[in-house]
């Protein structure tokens, strides 16, 4: 429908300019029916505007149109309207891109899956799995790179859990649906775009009262050149020549260009405003395990008490263990398989976070976790540890009395030492928070050149630690992973989790990463940067070309034709600008 209008416009300017019906004195019908065909969106967008009493630019482009009309200068508005209308052209299909951009991710999920929580779902070799799920038959190798960012095909066999929108690459599996459709770790994901995308950053709503401004500063510079040179002209081309869409509508392009960017390189920004925030961070806060560790530690070894035995502790560390989530209760699980040893389930678990655990098996009380907890739990612990430097001590009781240490050992991730060397390459102030002890905080921390490091914090005091962070006038980046990290997350300017964090962690942050990569983290903040700087480019160059554009068209100096090629193309290049930030090739994921 635009482009028809387009070519009526475009005909009826030749048909004015040439004078083609000149015999039938019919040009002005002609001209009046071009610009009443091609005006009508225009000014439709204008009266909304009116009846919100905003002040916009299609409003003052309606009241240049109509002057000029009035005055009988036809070409001149038909010529304004064209121009206007190509503009709108471009920018619905520049931001179409963008749209479509965020709108690509819906690719990986599965077309149609008519499925329930709790259906079998066979999966065949090369399918996309449709659902959520555990794995009850079969074994195969599954691509979960778009959920996890692993770069290698998973094993999966009977009990493995498998995501929504994974590929599927070997054998066939019967999966039993636990998730479906947006509940999936993959719907979630597209939810957080599209909520993202919706939201609005604080630069957005400056660009829209700039906007609103410099149209006031056009009307006003118009009457006032109309008060003194009475040429109406000029006044017209006072009115058309300042163009402020370059800002309205490239600011929210360029936020949604650095949100589909960030997207595509792994890192899922549930909002423009972080995105915002993120280009003015100056401080990172990293926790340690999950983050720049693996999270997937093993026992490194087992120092016993008097007249215990190592199965003893381990077989007791793993009743209590059995009933919880983390990385290190899996460890101490697959030792006690390795030994053979035969776990209980607790009677009673408690969860004491950032300390350990303590339940009950047999009439008696098993406590497991560091020795903050020990000291409240009054059992004496004097007199006995490890050696352990790299490795932190998970301290096991029963019934009041300590049977022995198991040292927990975990390997730093390669990319981190690289992603921690980017981050201070970029001028960032790079701290490490971590709930394990000082030695092993800082082994990791000189492994990755942090200068700056705190061991031995609960979850209260990381939060602390962020809180004050912000008092001294730092904008706070957040990274972790587990459930301690969560109020840490939440305090900060902006949370970052990671993607094999738990639920807790995804939801309480602002910032998602898909997978377990801070080098995803570091793109991130580099892309949020450059759509800092986009956007203030664009709103330097308006203000430059609307003060120098009005100068001249008030002194006489640009007719309205010209002014309206300055207001179209200074407009166009604006937005063009901003599309840069649209991502133009597939997921790196």
């Amino acid at each position: 429908m635009e482009v028809a209008r387009i070519i009526f416009v475009a005909v009826a300017c030749v048909a004015v300019w040439f004078r083609i019906w000149e015999p039938f004195e019919s040009v002005s019908v002609i001209g009046l029916a071009g610009a009443i065909a091609g005006i009508f969106p225009i000014l439709k967008e204008a009266f909304e505007a009116v009846l919100e009493r905003r002040m916009t630019m299609e409003l003052s482009m309606t009241i240049a149109i109509g002057a000029a009309l009035a005055i009988g200068e036809f070409f001149t508005g038909l010529v304004i309207i064209l121009f206007v209308l190509i503009a709108e052209v471009l920018e619905k299909m520049t931001v179409g891109r963008g749209r479509r951009a965020i709108k690509d991710l819906l690719d990986f999920l599965p077309r149609a899956a008519d499925v329930r929580v709790g259906d079998m779902v066979v999966v065949k070799p090369g399918s996309r799995i449709p659902v959520d799920g555990e794995v009850v038959s079969g074994n195969s190798f599954v691509d979960q790179s778009a959920i996890t960012g692993e770069s290698l095909p998973v094993e999966k066999a009977r009990g493995a859990h498998v995501y929504a929108g994974t590929i599927n690459q070997s054998g066939a599996l019967d999966v039993r649906a636990t998730r479906i459709g947006r509940d999936t770790a993959f719907g979630k994901i597209i939810d957080a775009v599209e909520a993202a995308e919706k939201t609005r950053a604080a630069i957005q709503k400056t660009a829209d009262k700039l906007a609103g401004y410099l149209v006031y500063f056009a009307l006003s510079c118009a009457a006032l050149t109309f008060i003194i040179t009475r040429d109406l002209r000029s006044t017209i081309s006072v009115i058309i020549v300042a163009g402020a869409c370059g800002i309205a509508a490239g600011t929210p392009l360029a936020i949604l260009g650095g949100i589909g960017r960030a997207a595509r390189a792994g890192a899922i920004i549930k909002g423009g405003r972080y995105l915002e925030i993120l280009s003015r961070v100056d401080t990172v806060v990293l926790d340690k395990t999950g983050t720049l560790t693996y999270g997937n530690p093993e026992v490194a070894g087992v120092h016993t008490a008097a007249g215990i035995t190592i199965d003893d502790v381990i077989g007791t560390a793993a009743i209590a263990e059995k009933r919880s989530e983390h990385p290190v209760a899996q460890a101490v699980l697959r030792k006690a398989a390795e030994a053979s040893l035969s776990v209980m389930d607790p009677d009673h678990f408690s969860y004491a976070p950032g300390k350990g655990l303590i339940c009950s098996a047999a009439g008696e009380e098993i406590v497991v976790g560091n020795r903050t907890l020990f000291e409240e739990r009054r059992i004496d612990v004097n007199g006995f540890g490890t050696n352990g430097i790299h490795a932190s001590e998970i301290l096991v009781a029963r019934d009041g009395r300590l049977l022995g240490v198991l040292e927990i050992a975990d390997r730093l991730r390669p990319e981190a030492i690289q992603a921690v060397a980017e981050l201070r390459r970029l001028g960032l102030r790079v701290i490490l928070l971590t709930g394990d002890s000082e030695s092993i905080a800082r082994a990791v921390a000189k492994e990755l050149r942090i200068d700056e490091l705190e061991a031995g914090l609960l979850p209260e005091q990381k939060v602390e630690r962020v809180q004050a962070l912000i008092r001294e006038g730092r904008t706070v980046v957040m990274v972790g992973d587990g459930i301690n990290d969560a109020p840490a997350l939440m305090h900060a300017n902006v949370g970052v989790a990671m993607g094999s964090g738990t639920d807790v962690a995804r939801e309480s942050a602002q910032i998602m990463l898909i997978g377990n990569d801070l080098l995803k983290l570091v793109e991130t903040l580099r892309i949020a940067r450059r759509c800092h700087r986009i956007i203030m480019t664009n709103f330097a160059g308006t203000l430059l070309v609307d003060g120098v554009g009005v100068a001249l068209a008030a002194f006489g100096l640009l007719n309205p034709l010209f002014a309206a090629f300055i207001h179209v193309s200074s407009e166009l290049a604006f937005i063009l600008n901003s599309a840069r930030l649209l991502p133009t090739s597939r997921p790196q994921w």
